[in-house]
């Protein structure tokens, strides 16, 4: 049965969900036998009864392997299909895929390379499982010949996912695309002709809940380019609280960002720096809070600076004169959306954006808010326990995406929610919030998906902390967090972290 109507998944929330599901259990040939399942039930539904034949193109990755799977279903249920194999066996990627690949290869004809055009036009119908999910940029060879001889055989197409070549104008046009869990946010409507979403075995879990898959968001980013780590964070915070902002400068540093810039109170800014000599602290004003007087000079050095993402509120304080400050950083943010990244507010700044305010346009950056469940009820009217409803109400209303901090976490965006209960009973300590402020900053600031980078952010804490507390036993602080944060991600990614942080 198709999934329930959702928003589409991008690639890489596609790529987080799937290995969430592998997480909980499920194996991944598990996963393509079902694909190939429903895909051939679409096919049947479209072709002549049998022994009508039906040709399929593979490529090397799962999308091939859900190809295979679904010719074998195919030969089950009567029907004459014909495989043509584009990489050579020993290009074929995962041991499920090489799995189908030798089954078929005992039951069915097998072509290599590229399918001739009067080849496919003897076929009633054309299955595409060539590139699926995460395929960018031009086609190459083989994969653009077999594209232009799939399209100038004037046969019917049915593409498993996503039609091969989503970003070539010369891709594959395809009459019927089973797009698998859930649509696809990069499948062109112009492409895929109808599409049928089918459900594939992946529990809600794995989307609905984080999980260790959330680390596949930071695999483009775990290596420097020519010109360093990518991405600059802005905190603008501190006052009464100055080790917070320190903290969350921190984090946001072990994340891998390029650079944390601090823009603190004036009377402050030497106690902020103290906290370390790898954080860079500006000082606004002479005074220990702040007031409405530092609106300008803060807006000038956001607009000097545009920054990848921007966090406020952190240590800031609780007056009526820091609440306009704020405020007016607010308007000028979302007055100015083209000077800076996604924006974060949290502590003292949630009070800025506890009402509407008129949003900016729809490619403008997105806006996070962060309370804990003390300031989600005071200033989004929030209950003790809060639900998945009640949280993506209250996202919707005010056009944000919305993290309520507690023993089990929410984010929702609105359309999605999801829920972390990944944490360790000692992360209870003042000062984690600012730690999980600082993860999230500093993965908005790196161009990450902003509702990928939150669910990142919400597990990657979690991991940190109970790695932190193996290390360390009892009575974590914030700061043993922070040093475990690169630790946990070289551990979930695969690599081999030092037995001590």
């Amino acid at each position: 049965m198709p999934t329930d109507d959702r928003r589409p998944f991008s690639s890489l929330e596609m790529a987080v969900v799937e290995a969430n599901a592998l997480a909980l259990g499920v194996s991944l040939r598990d996963l393509m036998a079902a694909a190939g399942r429903v895909v051939a039930e679409e096919a049947a539904l479209r072709l002549p009864p049998p022994p009508a034949r039906v040709a399929l193109v593979i490529g090397p990755g799962n999308n091939g392997g859900d190809g295979l799977a679904a010719a074998l279903e195919l030969q089950r249920r009567g029907y004459r299909p014909e495989l043509w194999r584009l990489p050579p066996p020993e290009r074929l990627r995962g041991a499920a895929v090489r799995e189908f690949y030798e089954a078929a290869a005992r039951q069915l004809p097998i072509h290599s390379g590229v399918p001739e055009v009067q080849e496919l036009a003897e076929f009633p119908l054309l299955i595409d499982g060539i590139l699926g999910a995460g395929q960018t940029g031009a086609l190459r060879s083989p994969y653009a010949e077999a594209v232009a001889h799939l399209r100038r055989s004037q046969r019917p197409i049915l593409a498993i996912d996503l039609p091969t070549g989503v970003d070539d104008p010369e891709g594959i046009r395809a009459q019927w695309t089973v797009a698998l869990t859930g649509p696809k946010a990069e499948a062109p409507p112009d492409r895929c002709g109808e599409e049928i979403v089918r459900s594939i075995g992946i529990p809600p879990e794995a989307w609905e809940s984080t999980g260790p898959g959330e680390f596949r968001a930071l695999t483009p980013w775990i290596q420097p380019t020519p010109r360093g780590r990518n991405g600059r964070l802005l905190i603008i915070g501190g006052g009464p609280y100055a080790g917070a902002p320190a903290l969350a400068g921190r984090a946001a540093l072990r994340t891998g960002v390029e650079r944390a810039t601090l823009l603190v109170p004036g009377g402050v800014a030497p106690t902020v720096q103290g906290f370390g000599p790898d954080l860079i602290v500006r000082g606004v004003g002479p005074t220990g809070g702040w007031a409405a007087e530092q609106i300008d000079p803060v807006t000038e050095m956001i607009d000097q600076l545009r920054p990848g993402a921007v966090a406020l509120g952190m240590g800031a304080g609780d007056h009526r004169e820091t609440r306009e400050f704020f405020e007016g950083i607010r308007h000028w943010l979302a007055a100015h959306p083209d000077r800076h990244g996604p924006v974060l507010y949290d502590a003292d700044a949630l009070a800025a954006v506890a009402e509407p305010l008129p949003r900016a346009p729809a490619a403008g950056p997105a806006v996070f808010a962060t309370p804990n469940l003390g300031e989600y009820r005071r200033w989004f009217e929030g209950s003790r326990e809060p639900t998945a409803a009640e949280v993506a109400a209250r996202a919707r209303s005010r056009g944000l995406y919305l993290l309520v901090k507690g023993s089990t976490d929410w984010l929702s965006d609105g359309p999605r929610t999801v829920r972390n209960q990944h944490h360790h009973p000692a992360m209870t300590v003042g000062g984690m919030g600012d730690v999980l402020d600082g993860v999230l900053g500093g993965l908005l600031a790196q161009g990450i998906e902003p509702w990928v980078a939150g669910r990142l952010a919400l597990y990657w804490v979690g991991e940190a902390g109970g790695r932190a507390e193996r290390l360390r036993g009892w009575g974590l602080m914030a700061s043993d967090v922070i040093e475990a944060i690169p630790l946990a991600a070289v551990e979930a990614l695969g690599g081999e972290a030092p037995a001590q942080a």
